[in-house]
């Protein structure tokens, strides 16, 4: 798994879009593995995965702690795209394309202890979850007990994201709890 890190952070597939540097934090070891999109700005010049408002929000979601989350035996942290994007016109663009065929399937592989993986926001949930995805987030989220015991499905923790976190409590009420069951269980178990 080292050498595989190693390989990853050498990675310049995308310089010639973007300025390369990947964030991806996994072990051998990890129980749960996070896909979610791309790292933001903040996330880029840290090298720290969910270093953010959305990382925040995140672990509040997971009830969680910030050393329970960067404990790499309970989460790995593979993004769909590894480096920072760039900006678009409402936001950050899309992950670049390229990390997710190259590295995903290399790097789950070598984590045997997996016994969960959240897929934050569409681009994560229509990569894996394919043709079982709904045709909107808010349906694949709302139908997360169809893609369990392997994957949750879930919106990103954005604060971009309270808009739709507004229009849908029933995510809040209902999904949370489950959510947080889980995560306690799994990262309790040894």
């Amino acid at each position: 798994m080292k050498e595989l890190l190693l390989e990853i952070q050498k990675c310049r597939i995308c310089e010639n879009f973007i300025e390369p540097r990947p964030v991806v934090f996994a072990n051998k070891d990890s129980k749960i593995i996070i896909i979610g999109q791309a790292p933001g700005t903040k996330v880029h010049k840290s090298g720290i995965p969910w270093d953010d408002a959305s990382g925040k929000q995140l672990r509040a979601w997971l009830g969680v702690t910030n050393e329970e989350f960067y404990n790499v035996t309970n989460f790995g942290i593979i993004p769909m795209g590894f480096c920072y994007p760039g900006k678009g016109k409402s936001g950050d663009l899309p992950p670049r394309k390229e990390c997710a065929p190259k590295w995903h399937e290399l790097l789950i592989n070598k984590m045997q202890n997996v016994e969960l993986v959240l897929l934050i926001g569409m681009y994560a949930q229509k990569y894996y979850l394919k043709e079982a995805a709904k045709k909107t987030l808010t349906e694949t989220v709302n139908h997360y007990e169809e893609y369990l015991p392997k994957y949750f499905a879930l919106p990103h923790p954005s604060p971009r994201n309270r808009f739709w976190l507004a229009k849908n409590p029933w995510f809040e009420k209902d999904i949370l709890p489950e959510l947080k069951k889980k995560v306690a269980k799994i990262i309790s178990s040894s």
